[in-house]
């Protein structure tokens, strides 16, 4: 329902593409607390990067991308990893993603992943999502 929600927002800020199933990339930009990135990529890539592998194997996702700055940046450092998901179209990124079950499936010690997804969140300074949407230059 979250994400219906945040679809009917998207679409009232004209942040969807034109046609309904068209693909298109969603940033999830991260900023980890000084001196814990390595902490948040390891719980990240145990816990979370097989469920998006899941979703990507069942058709929800085109592609998945994980990235780093490679230097500090320029001083602001507003983030510090990076995952690009792309979705084949805003109805199969409205519609359920089977997450929780895939969890389920996937970890059967659901108390250490709740902990451990717990724990990947306090590390964090920020997160936020960006839906893109390609502009294409004048003619």
């Amino acid at each position: 329902m979250k994400t219906l929600a945040s679809l009917a927002v998207l679409v009232a800020l004209g942040a969807a593409p034109l046609r309904a199933e068209e693909p298109f990339p969603i940033a999830y930009y991260y900023k980890v607390r000084w001196g814990f990135q390595q902490e948040f990529e390891r719980l990240f890539f145990k816990n979370h990067y097989p469920l998006l592998v899941a979703q990507k194997e069942r058709g929800r996702m085109l592609g998945v991308n994980v990235y780093r700055p490679n230097f500090h940046g320029e001083g602001r450092a507003d983030w510090t990893f990076l995952v690009v998901i792309v979705y084949p179209g805003w109805t199969t990124f409205a519609s359920p993603s089977g997450e929780e079950s895939l969890a389920q499936t996937l970890f059967p010690d659901q108390e250490t992943f709740r902990r451990e997804e717990q724990r990947r969140f306090e590390v964090l300074e920020a997160h936020w999502d960006v839906p893109l949407v390609p502009v294409k230059p004048p003619q």
